[in-house]
């Protein structure tokens, strides 16, 4: 076997006749570079070449090194390199078998580019000139070729050993069994059958389709087992792959005398031997090869991280003509519960190392200015996106954040294929910001980027396998990774709230009215439409603003400190339960008390919660008129702590004549000619309990007309 390494630049005097018959890139300096990963046969050197990935390679004091140690010439011929450990040749003889695995699948998706995979089927066992060494590859693909081509080789075996089993041994029977006798007829009630003895036959057969049935749930061949033979699975088969499965089948090696069954040995053995010679035809040329690696790699982590197709009939290919690598909808960064939003990957095919460049960086803001602009499109054309996805909240006039994210390939140095290694580059450039305006999380201009490694090795084996099942739980395991994490990140550069405006308080007139100082700090992203989000910069140089900030809010809102992906609901019930849910707002913690017999049947008359009061030229009445802007409050009660009504006002009381009163808009009564309208929201009531209207009437308990009082007035000491 020989190896070479894609895209590296080697001495052409060195690698002349192993790339014979294949097309490579010579520079003037008399370097050579290939820029195809995969395997081919090189018949002039009579031995199978393999151009692995440039993964491998990793940067080391100005030099390309294998593993981070070995020059790429030094492996060329890993059989007569006494440095490389045996664990390092190991992985080198089956990293093979993962690469081709990866683009038979790759090839094998009619939605993948073709055009870079060249292909001529690999060469048949026979007759013919001997390779120089066998490829562990070579030997898994001829045990599925077996398979394929001698069904009905099997089927006579199974035939032969079925035949004449069970039937009954009357000498053994005669001789061992007394009958019954009826009539003149003896009859035996326990028939002794013939007993089957080993057959070898059988016993190779179950050690080749236990091996299918080993590389298929390792490495995802398809396995094509049309016997029910009791496979040796497991730990016991791991005793076969140890050691055990080379002396058994030399244990019964001379019990098989066809060609069939001599050449099925030979193949089973090679597998457990892995350094035993075949021999094959090499009449016509085979290869399996791929160009452009990275799109092979890009397909690899959209398999396994991405939605396909798109979410929202979007195109990979956007209109500026950059093309997305992944994208995706999963929970919003901020609602835990039905929220939705994109998310935003790019994959990086590099050797071990290599850094991101600042054109790279540029694109993928490009990417998510894109996306915000086809989501607002859809909008804006009177449709609803399938995802449901809605990045622009037109309350606050926030945008959603959208995470945006690098994946890049690393190796892991155990050689471990069970380790995602999913993990965060170094700080120092795993994350990327860009913005337009300060402290603005919540802004179509504010744009973070992350950047991940993943292992190699562990992606490219769970994209080979091709297991549905696997693939759906990684992805599953990786999208929860990247959403926690990234709301960590953003935690440690932003404080979260919840806001929930107070009883009395239009959130929506609040936003419009006070935009400057709210623009881009609120969102309102939660299924409650009612609890909006608050997001403010920890640097240093915003906490006064941000101060003022709260202590200007918290007069209209309850604001409370609130994770990212907390549910709000409970936090803001928490504040009611403990304040109080009707806590005084600036200047409107007056209330206006209405006696009303028979509540709950008069309540019907108006579900709007338009009321409109009357009053008459009193001095109590007057009371309430010259009070008008500080009514917050409508208490509804009738002379008893345990009839009371309380409900947040919407906007200011106004003082109308009865002709001005609208149609839908109830009054209590008709005695007089001025009214107090004022407007409530009558699936809002609120906890009375600490209140009690008989501290205002204890007086006169008998009277009706409406009143005015302070909120403190009515508490309860």
């Amino acid at each position: 076997m020989r190896i070479l390494i894609e895209e590296y630049q080697y001495d052409v005097s060195k690698v002349k006749s192993i790339l014979h018959g294949i097309d490579a890139l010579e520079n003037v300096e008399g370097k050579v570079s290939i820029h195809y990963v995969g395997y081919y046969y090189n018949a002039s050197e009579k031995d199978c070449v393999f151009i692995l990935p440039k993964v491998l390679l990793k940067d080391k004091d100005g030099e390309e090194l294998v593993f981070g140690k070995y020059k790429p010439e030094d492996i060329i011929s890993p059989e007569d390199n006494k440095k490389l450990e045996p664990q390092e040749k190991d992985f080198l003889y089956k990293f093979a078998v993962w690469i081709y695995r990866a683009i038979v699948v790759y090839k094998s998706n009619k939605k993948n580019d073709s055009d870079i995979v060249y292909h001529i089927k690999i060469a048949e066992v026979g007759k013919g000139r001997r390779r120089l060494s066998n490829t562990y590859l070579d030997i898994l693909l001829q045990l599925l070729q077996f398979n394929r081509e001698n069904q009905s080789f099997f089927f006579f075996i199974v035939k032969n050993l079925h035949a004449g089993f069970n039937k009954i041994n009357w000498t053994r029977t005669i001789s061992h069994e007394r009958p019954i006798v009826q009539g003149e007829q003896p009859i035996y009630l326990k028939p002794v059958n013939k007993k089957r003895q080993i057959n070898f036959d059988e016993e190779l057969l179950v050690i080749f389709f236990s091996i299918l049935n080993y590389i298929g749930d390792t490495y995802g061949f398809p396995k094509q087992i049309n016997f029910q033979f009791p496979l040796i699975k497991g730990v016991q088969f791991k005793m076969y792959l140890k050691g055990y499965g080379c002396t058994r089948l030399r244990q019964i090696k001379y019990k098989y005398f066809s060609d069939k069954a001599l050449e099925l040995w030979d193949l089973c053995y090679a597998f457990f031997d892995e350094a035993r010679q075949l021999y094959v035809n090499t009449e016509k040329k085979e290869y399996l090869l791929v160009k452009s690696f990275y799109i092979v790699f890009e397909a690899i982590i959209d398999e396994l991280i991405g939605d396909n197709p798109l979410p929202d009939d979007m195109d990979k290919k956007q209109e500026d003509g950059k093309i997305v690598d992944h994208l995706y909808t999963a929970k919003s960064l901020i609602d835990n519960e039905a929220g939705q939003t994109y998310y935003i990957g790019d994959s990086k095919y590099y050797k071990m190392g290599h850094e991101l460049g600042n054109e790279s960086i540029y694109k993928q803001y490009t990417y998510a200015r894109n996306v915000i602009q086809w989501n607002l499109d859809i909008f804006n054309r009177g449709e609803e996106p399938e995802s449901g996805v809605r990045l622009l909240d037109e309350v606050t006039e926030g945008y959603n954040i959208i995470p945006n994210f690098f994946i890049s390939a690393k190796m892991d140095e155990a050689f471990d294929y069970a380790n995602d290694g999913i993990e965060k580059t170094d700080r120092q450039r795993n994350r990327h910001r860009k913005e337009h305006f300060k402290n603005r999380l919540f802004d179509r201009d504010t744009l973070f980027l992350f950047h991940y490694d993943v292992n190699f090795l562990f992606v490219l084996s769970l994209y080979a396998r091709n297991n549905t099942s696997q693939k759906a739980e990684w992805k599953k395991k990786v999208r929860n990774k990247f959403r926690e994490e990234i709301q960590d990140w953003l935690q440690d550069d932003f404080s979260f709230y919840a806001m929930s405006a107070k009883p009395g308080v239009d959130a929506k007139e609040y936003f419009k009215t006070n935009f400057r100082d709210v623009l881009g700090k609120t969102f309102a992203p939660f299924t409650n439409e009612n609890i909006f989000s608050l997001a403010l910069d920890k640097d240093k140089e915003y906490q006064a603003s941000n101060d003022e900030l709260l202590a200007q809010l918290k007069k209209f809102f309850i604001v409370e400190p609130c994770k990212l992906g907390d549910n709000p609901e409970p936090i803001i019930e928490a504040v009611k339960q403990k304040e109080g849910a009707w806590a005084s707002l600036p200047n409107r913690n007056g209330v206006l008390m209405v006696m009303m017999l028979n509540y709950e049947d008069k309540k019907k008359s108006f579900p709007s919660g338009k009321v409109a009061v009357g009053i008459k030229l009193k001095k109590e009445n007057m009371e309430i008129v010259e009070n008008l802007s500080s009514i917050g409050y409508v208490l509804f009660h009738h002379r008893s702590k345990e009839s009371q009504h309380l409900f947040p006002v919407k906007g200011v009381c106004h003082v109308e004549s009865v002709k001005d009163i609208e149609a839908d808009r109830y009054k209590n009564v008709n005695t007089t000619d001025l009214f107090v309208s004022l407007d409530f929201d009558i699936s809002q009531e609120l906890d009375s309990s600490s209140l009690d209207v008989r501290k205002k009437n204890s007086s006169n308990e008998d009277r009706y007309d409406p009143q005015f009082a302070m909120i403190d007035e009515l508490k309860v000491d």
